[in-house]
């Protein structure tokens, strides 16, 4: 049976079910269970969407798509206000660099804050700054067999050929 059949076969089953359900400005959805609905989000990983789900109050089993207006509400008000809901140490934002406190960041307001926080160590040339502005490694990764951007690695078979076949035409 397919994510998208309701379980008894009904078409009102089918009726209520919601394909997309938006938090913030993300589409998640509708068809999977609340907590791997969630995870699709850019800041909320599986710890974090089963928190949700039990702070909300909702079984997070349950297709998202199927849960009532409140439900869904209760799910989106815990999303938008994490920083209260969760544990201090689930935060990814401990010890902001302006404010100094301690929040947590989701969607699109996560993106923003990890490129304002590339662009200033960039700006002050920080060792992590210019390996982000030279397209390296940041941290301490090896470089001298991975993460080669440019041409092959290894021998060209095909250029030796060509350059060995153009050599027994000069003799």
């Amino acid at each position: 049976m397919s994510a998208e059949e309701p379980q008894d076969g009904s078409p009102e089953e089918d009726e209520n079910l919601r394909y997309f359900v938006r938090i913030g400005q993300t589409d998640l959805d509708g068809t999977k269970t609340v907590e791997r609905s969630l995870t699709d989000m850019k800041g909320i990983g599986k710890r974090t969407a089963r928190i949700v789900a039990e702070t909300a109050g909702v079984d997070r089993t349950a297709t998202f798509g199927r849960l009532d207006d409140e439900a869904i509400d209760a799910v989106v008000d815990v999303v938008e206000n994490l920083d209260d809901h969760a544990p201090e140490w689930l935060s990814n934002r401990r010890k902001d660099f302006y404010t100094g406190e301690t929040s947590h960041e989701v969607g699109t307001d996560l993106e923003q804050t990890r490129r304002q926080d590339i662009n200033r160590m960039q700006m002050i040339s920080s060792y992590k700054g210019v390996r982000h502005k030279r397209g390296q490694k940041v941290r301490g990764q090896r470089t001298k067999s991975t993460g080669r951007s440019e041409g092959t690695i290894g021998v060209n078979v095909e250029a030796i050929k060509e350059e060995a076949a153009e050599a027994g035409e000069d003799e």
